[in-house]
């Protein structure tokens, strides 16, 4: 792998990358890894590092109990204990345990999930280490780390010789202590203490000779001695004794594990690899995390298209500062390998290019970058970048000379896999001369087909860009209203310097400006102001782009709506019309009975004056009967005839109901739905409550109980609008929230990630606008955190 310069780290800010990492290690083991982290143009490997890491992330984030304590480097311990006849102390052989220890639930825990993470059980599972010494260990060495009293049988009786003789002797020289206190031979409060591993008493230095036996110490005064009293002395000899045989048989126990440990210590330094090898990837997996990072897999071509590409190291500085990081959409491909990237000072441009050299070499040392999954990464050959101030006086070059001495290096090593990064392309010197040299560099580099991010002011290289296939123009996006920039990089045109602008905007004189417009030439001056207007006029147009964008999306929603209760109400009128028809059909067919049955009785009673008139009063009362049933069943509804007012509930002609939002004169802003509608007041008739609901919980029910089954059956519990616009954003989590609510679930998820949070806040707002809604909450820190929002629903 060639890279150039030798500093390029730290140009490019990798170096605070991997103390960033470093300071997600566990122990030294990690820490050693990430010292030897270099470029590699293996992608196979490369993409194997990014599996690992991806595994890893999945298992912090999944909350599992993978043991990540006691990654202790125990090497200095086994290098001493390979030589016959040397012996681990107590510490050493519990640090030992410990490591051994975790290794084994490490083991265990891919073991059992191997499934789960193919690629890290695979890397580990050359490791053959049995039980057997861990077991060993755990017998002999309690969790102070000290040996076990019941270590060997000799260990155990010597200790309870010693306890036993203890307390003998503090009864013995507690009985002296008593006895001597009594006659003031000693101090105030005098207690029995250790000197030299031996009980002694204090007494006081005029009274030594009253107490029988030997003096230790002194204190610092001299007033004061310590004695040990002659009937203390044999036991206290005893108890010495039985010391030194406890050591004795101390050390032939680490003696004999030390034999154990000696032969397995090839296994034992392989976990202690690997310890440092998982340890590693964990730290990347942990800085992936924080820092909102993806694990690409490469291509062995050369390509750079990224979304939404961030500078970790500028945005953790943002944040800090409470401001949010512009995400940089960046492509470079073999048609438009080159771009040439202009625009204001302090307008993004070098961290622009500073981001693209940081994350390209991130990403060749199978580091997580942070840049959207959907992004693609490949793999160069070589990296060259001329970054910042070069000037250096123990050679004497000043800055444009080591800028060129770059340039000489990079014309002599730049092939087709080469990627190349140069900020401020042919400045330190005139830039009529500048401009010209760095116009014969690029169209040399453009030859060599190699890749490359350059940054300039000069108008030359822009035309050349615009005019040489390869070569391709972009700008880091400015407000010409406000006069600041953006920070956003836009692929495909030129960007102006806005000096001029810059200028007037501090308070410079006008006359001084035009001045200097005059002497910077019309031809220039009128380019520069081109720049500026088209940007003015592009941004003016995608504002208006997304307006229609908006309106557009909502006049569909709308005609869906009126397509669906346009639909409900044919479906309606039929049935009532088939109801009427019925009805009829059955009030004819009885009203003929009844007249059938009047002229049976009245031929009967042969035409009987008395009995017709019966026969015609039944028939008329059964006619009476049947109007005032069709009266009262068509009865028509009470209209409200009272002024409309703002949140009242009305019903257009054509059936649909609504709220009143606002009246204007003789017209009102109807709230259909989500959406507003201008309409005339004589097309209102007011409804109550009741009869509103009951319209749009049928229109909602025939909407949405056409096939549940196949609903329930496709309904995810997460909805997913990651990379979706705004507008459609609403649309999408307005019905998602209604399906939700209609199939009975209490809680749902919507991934929305992290960015800037303007999707998530967009969210937000529409949850907050729907009453079903109990709460809405970040996900758990380990499964998403800010990245999901949680829901829970009502009824």
């Amino acid at each position: 792998m060639n890279f150039y310069p030798k500093d390029i780290e730290v140009k490019l800010g990798f170096d605070k990358i991997k103390q960033l990492i470093k300071d997600r290690c566990l122990s030294t083991l990690g820490e050693d890894y990430v010292d030897r982290l270099t470029l590699t143009t293996h992608t196979s490997k490369i993409n194997e590092w990014m599996d690992q890491t991806r595994e890893f992330i999945k298992i912090l984030s999944s909350g599992s109990s993978f043991p990540q304590s006691n990654y202790t480097d125990v090497s200095p311990s086994l290098k001493r204990a390979e030589l016959p006849g040397n012996f681990l102390d107590e510490d050493e052989f519990f640090d030992v345990k410990l490591v051994l220890g975790t290794l084994l639930k490490m083991l265990r825990f891919f073991e059992h999930h191997q499934e789960d993470y193919p690629v890290l059980s695979e890397r580990v599972s050359h490791i053959d280490l049995g039980d057997s010494l861990y077991i060993e260990l755990e017998k002999k060495i309690d969790e102070k780390g000290q040996l076990r009293d019941d270590a060997s049988r000799e260990l155990m009786s010597i200790r309870s010789a010693i306890s036993k003789s203890q307390i003998r002797a503090r009864t013995a020289v507690n009985k002296i202590l008593k006895e001597a206190s009594k006659h003031g031979y000693c101090p105030e409060t005098p207690a029995l203490t250790i000197r030299e591993g031996r009980m002694v008493i204090p007494v006081l230095a005029e009274h030594k000779r009253h107490v029988k036996g030997f003096v230790h110490d002194e204190s610092a005064t001299g007033q004061t001695v310590y004695m040990e009293p002659a009937e203390a002395l044999e036991i206290n000899n005893e108890i010495r004794e039985l010391q030194y045989a406890e050591r004795r048989e101390i050390v032939r126990i680490l003696t004999v594990l030390t034999d154990e440990l000696r032969g397995h210590l090839p296994e034992v330094r392989k976990g202690i690899k690997i310890l440092g090898v998982i340890d590693f990837i964990r730290a990347k997996a942990k800085f992936g995390i924080d820092f909102d990072c993806t694990c690409p897999e490469l291509s062995k071509s050369q390509k750079i298209n990224w979304q939404r590409a961030r500078h970790p190291i500028l945005e953790a500085a943002l944040n800090e500062q409470g401001k949010k990081i512009v995400p940089l959409h960046i492509s470079l491909s073999r048609e438009k390998r080159i771009m040439l990237i202009s625009g204001p000072n302090a307008g993004g441009k070098s961290v622009c290019i500073k981001t693209i050299g940081l994350l390209q070499y991130m990403v060749q040392c199978g580091l997580p970058v942070s840049a959207s999954e959907s992004s693609e990464f490949g793999t160069f050959q070589a990296i060259f970048i001329d970054i910042g101030d070069e000037q250096s006086i123990e050679n004497d070059l000043s800055t444009y000379s080591s800028h060129l001495t770059n340039m000489k290096y990079f014309l002599e090593n730049a092939t087709r896999n080469t990627l190349f990064l140069i900020d401020e392309f042919g400045t330190g010197t005139e830039p009529q001369f500048g401009g010209a040299i760095a116009e014969v560099v690029l169209l040399e580099l453009n030859k060599a087909q190699s890749f490359g991010a350059i940054t300039t002011h000069y108008g030359n290289l822009k035309k050349v860009a615009d005019k040489e296939n390869g070569i391709v123009n972009a700008a880091m996006k400015f407000d010409v209203k406000q006069l600041e920039p953006m920070y956003e990089l836009e692929i495909g045109k030129p960007g102006s310097s806005f000096a001029l602008e810059i200028a007037g905007k501090i308070g410079l004189n006008p006359e001084m400006l035009n001045r200097a417009k005059k002497k910077a030439g019309i031809s220039h001056v009128q380019f520069d102001r081109l720049l500026s207007e088209l940007e003015s006029e592009k941004n003016q147009i995608a504002k208006d782009k997304k307006a229609i964008e908006a309106k557009n999306a909502r006049l569909s929603d709308a005609i869906k709506d009126y397509e669906d209760l346009k639909k409900y109400l044919e479906k309606e009128k039929t049935k009532v019309i088939k109801q009427a028809q019925d009805e009829a059909a059955r009030v004819i067919q009885s009203s003929n009975k009844k007249i059938e049955a009047t002229i049976k009785a009245i031929k009967e009673s042969k035409a009987d004056q008395k009995r017709t008139l019966e026969a015609r009063e039944a028939l008329k009362a059964h006619a009476e009967k049947v109007v005032k049933k069709e009266a009262v069943k068509e009865k028509p509804k009470v209209v409200d005839v009272s002024p409309i007012q703002v949140g009242d509930k009305v019903q257009l002609k054509s059936g649909a109901v609504g709220e009143v939002d606002s009246i204007k004169g003789k017209h009102a802003e109807l709230l259909l739905g989500g959406l507003k509608s201008r309409v005339k007041l004589n097309d209102l008739v007011k409804i109550s409550s009741k009869e509103f609901k009951k319209t749009t919980d049928q229109r909602v029910q025939t909407m949405t109980g056409i096939n549940l089954n196949d609903k329930m059956a496709s309904f995810s519990a997460t909805l997913d609008i990651r990379g979706v616009r705004a507008e459609e954003a609403i649309g999408k989590v307005e019905y998602y929230i209604d399906e939700a609510l209609l199939l009975g679930y209490v809680e749902v998820k919507i991934l929305h990630g992290k960015g800037h949070g303007v999707l998530r806040e967009l969210v937000r707002n529409v949850l907050r606008e729907n009453p079903k809604v109990l709460s809405a909450k970040d996900e758990h820190i380990e499964h998403g955190g800010a990245g999901i929002t949680v829901v829970t629903l009502g009824d």
